[in-house]
């Protein structure tokens, strides 16, 4: 069987040799990969050595052609090849004037010029004093007495102005000519000084605080949308009761929720209110002292992102709430401001971080509410003498900005700035010949509107920096009014035209002819009231009147 087999394989081997194929089966390929590989890799180094070698042969070869092209022409001698060698270092050396003393580095001017302008360009980014809009500035008369609130919807196109003489006038910037009227003057609390005034973060409301106990909310056009309710006076718990019940001092509204404001009351409360809820307050507040008493909150206002209430208190205390938890206080500065003083008000920087405080102690500091035992910067000597005196940061946070107070013929009122972090003054303007009340820094027009004590409304800007707003209304040329003209004919009447028309006896002394007509009308015939009428000197007739009178006169003579 073994033998047999052989011989097939045999057989086999014999057929496909002369049949030119090495098998009858498939039989699968086997590949030695390492070897592959290496073979690869040998032929990619040659390759690569072979395109090296040859650029830098091409190469050298082209550097030395251009070499041997940039000589034209014969040889140059041997002693002018060496003053042309000098002369090249002279150009390049571009040396004008004497020589220069031994041991002198050369200038490079250009070089720090490039330098310095780069550097200015990242001073003036860097500098905030650069960014205020103060170069150009608009006035707009409220009326005589103090402008004590200011309010300017988000989009910047309407202001609305509020004084101690109860009005409340409102501005559009883009109807307005550079007359600068406003379009509409309202008194919406009677007779009652207007506090504060804001619009709410969509701008269809405005919330107005004036020196009753009830707070109102108007829309754009001046039309009461709600009344906050006024609650019982007698009742002792002021938790109790469904209103404030005395005098206003500050309110504003939720940064983020638009039917929800707050407002803050001489009954010792701070209450929140929903504008879909008028009969009573949300929830309420009550700032109390280092005794457990009462005490009168004079301003207060959200924090940033909502979450906080920050009410400055008569007892020179500041006392922070969480929204959703009246009973005790977050944050609680005993310290803040001299006791007895108003602090006049408190305002959150934008990130949110840091508390600025206007003290009626003459003062403005800073806090960091995460560490509230000690002001973090404090600055001094800036009267107040209105309870209502504001402080805001500059859009970019870097600086804060406060007014300060003159009396009657004494100075100016300055607008001044402080650099946030050194709280160092870095800038002053000098408003007007009175008090600087209200200041308004709007983070999208880029404009400072200020309230004075004199009842003007100024707005700074720059055409440059600044957007819309009072640039819209300056360029307009004002409007001309239409007047009626009319034509009218006078009659002179003197006494001795009337003694020759009618025999009347007057019962009143007549005035002397030099005081009815020119001189070189007296003793004329002029046209006198009808015989049959009690006239005075001063009497006019119509046309007819007069022909019959003529007639008359001709017949007596």
């Amino acid at each position: 069987m073994a033998a047999s087999g052989r011989d097939d394989e045999k057989a086999g081997e014999d057929i496909s040799s002369v049949m030119g194929f090495s098998g009858f089966g498939k039989k699968a390929r086997t590949f030695d990969l390492e070897a592959i590989f290496e073979q690869t890799r040998r032929t990619a180094i040659e390759r690569s050595q072979r395109v090296l070698g040859e650029f830098c042969g091409a190469f050298e070869k082209q550097h030395d052609d251009s070499s041997d092209s940039e000589i034209i022409g014969p040889p140059v001698p041997p002693g002018l090849t060496a003053q042309a060698a000098a002369a090249a270092d002279d150009d390049d050396d571009e040396l004008v004037g004497p020589p220069l003393p031994p041991g002198y580095i050369g200038s490079t001017a250009d070089d720090d010029d490039t330098d310095d302008d780069d550097n200015d360009t990242v001073e003036d980014d860097d500098d905030p004093v650069k960014k205020i809009p103060d170069t150009h500035e608009i006035t707009l008369q409220h009326g005589t007495k103090t402008v004590s609130a200011l309010g300017l919807d988000p989009s910047g196109a309407r202001l609305v102005t509020g004084g101690y003489d109860y009005d409340v006038k409102f501005w559009d910037f883009a109807g307005m000519d550079a007359a600068l009227q406003a379009f509409r003057s309202l008194q919406p609390c009677e007779c009652h000084q207007i506090r504060s005034l804001q619009y709410s973060i969509t701008g269809d409301v405005i919330l107005v605080v004036a020196g009753n106990s009830q707070a109102k909310v108007l829309d754009r056009d001046g039309f009461q949308v709600l009344e906050c309710v006024k609650g019982d006076q007698y009742i002792v718990d002021m938790a109790n009761t469904k209103g404030h019940t005395a005098m206003l001092n500050s309110g504003c509204w939720h940064p983020k929720i638009k039917e929800e404001f707050l407002t803050c009351s001489n009954d010792g409360t701070v209450r929140t209110w929903d504008l879909n809820s008028e009969k009573k307050h949300k929830s309420v507040f009550k700032p109390r002292s280092l005794q457990g008493k009462r005490v009168t909150p004079t301003c207060c206002t959200y924090s940033r992102d909502g979450k906080l209430i920050a009410a400055g208190c008569q007892d020179g205390t500041i006392q922070i709430w969480d929204r959703n938890l009246s009973v005790h206080t977050k944050f609680h500065c005993r310290q803040a401001h001299t006791p007895g003083s108003d602090t006049s008000c408190l305002t959150f920087s934008y990130d949110g971080t840091t508390l600025a405080s206007r003290g009626g102690d003459d003062t403005l500091k800073t806090w960091d509410i995460r560490s509230f035992k000690k002001p973090l910067k404090v600055a001094t000597g800036l009267t107040t003498y209105f309870p209502m005196t504001d402080c805001c940061f500059s859009p970019d946070d870097k600086l804060l900005v406060t007014g300060t107070s003159v009396k009657r013929e004494e100075g100016n009122g300055k607008l001044v700035f402080f650099d946030r972090e050194s709280f160092r003054k870095v800038y002053e303007i000098e408003v007007a010949s009175a008090s600087v009340v209200r200041c308004l820094w709007h983070p999208k027009l880029n404009q400072i509107m200020v309230g004075t004590g004199n009842g003007l409304a100024k707005v700074y800007y720059d055409p440059v920096k600044s957007q819309r707003g009072a640039k819209l209304c300056v360029v307009k040329n004002k409007r001309k009014e239409k007047q009626a003209e009319t034509l009218t004919q006078d009659y002179i009447i003197t006494r001795e035209c009337q003694r020759a028309t009618h025999t009347h006896t007057h019962t009143h002394t007549p005035f002397a002819p030099s005081t009815l007509s020119p001189p070189h009308l007296h003793g004329l015939l002029v046209p006198s009231p009808h015989p049959n009428l009690h006239t005075t000197p001063f009497s006019f007739t119509s046309p007819i009147t007069v022909n019959t009178m003529k007639d008359n006169l001709q017949h007596s003579q």
